[in-house]
């Protein structure tokens, strides 16, 4: 008799707790919901972005962006390159292909690592300690030896992003200031870094307002309808948080 009174009260027990699961998992997923639903001014996101970053590092503060584009069509992609007046808080290493007068004028701008068929050499050996790579357009039957290796890597250099051009040294001068190149995936999305928690927040709202100038800039001619759809900033292992996309910075571009 004892024995199958412990039986179903164990059994009530497992009923309880099942019970006590679910309208824990529903309260979690509805708070989950209503936390999705608000949207924030820019200043005040970055004010709790700022608030909930407590790693013990400086963490870095991004921006994500998804886009009412189809990137899988070709009228619809979207990339280009944004000049932050602040910059990443972050020194950016630059490697550039370039020959002669050309090479010279990299080396006086600041460029990290300079050369032609040595640095493909050195790129195939593996040593690739650089953030950024750019090329003067007679360089670029060298730079295709490696692009295999640098493609994967988001490194390739590009007309479309500035990274091909014969101003060489004012390229590299600006990639080193705070230039960020974004590109939508195949989902339309995109996230791009805009500095540091440590930074002001109106060092901050001046970056991000660059930028969305910038993706607004890149709008391909195939995009109708909304073209920002939801917009989150967030810091590297902090709370994201949804901005309004009908205010500034966003308003400024219709």
């Amino acid at each position: 008799m004892r024995a199958g009174l412990r039986i179903v009260c164990a059994s009530t027990r497992v009923c309880l707790s099942s019970r006590f699961q679910r309208s824990f998992s529903q309260k979690v997923e509805f708070k989950s919901k209503i936390t999705q639903a608000v949207v924030y001014e820019l200043p005040e996101a970055l004010n709790l972005v700022k608030a909930f970053a407590v790693a013990k590092f400086d963490e870095t503060v991004e921006v994500s962006c998804k886009l009412g584009v189809d990137p899988r069509k070709p009228n619809q992609m979207v990339r280009g390159v944004a000049d932050l007046p602040h910059g990443l808080g972050k020194k950016v290493r630059i490697a550039v292909f370039a020959k002669g007068a050309k090479a010279e004028e990299a080396k006086a701008a600041g460029a990290d690592v300079v050369g032609a068929e040595d640095l493909a050499e050195q790129i195939k050996g593996g040593d690739i300690k650089f953030d950024r790579v750019l090329a003067t357009p007679d360089c670029m039957g060298i730079v295709g030896t490696v692009a295999r290796i640098l493609g994967p890597r988001g490194l390739m250099p590009n007309p479309k992003m500035g990274t091909i051009t014969m101003d060489i040294g004012e390229a590299v001068e600006t990639s080193k200031v705070g230039q960020v190149s974004f590109k939508a995936d195949r989902h339309g999305t995109l996230a791009a870094p805009v500095g540091k928690v440590s930074f002001s927040s109106d060092a901050l709202l001046d970056n991000i307002s660059h930028l969305i100038r910038s993706i607004e800039r890149a709008r391909p001619q195939g995009a109708t309808g909304q073209y920002f759809r939801s917009v989150h900033v967030s810091s590297t292992m902090g709370k994201g948080f949804r901005l309004n996309v009908k205010s500034t910075p966003f308003s400024a571009q219709k």
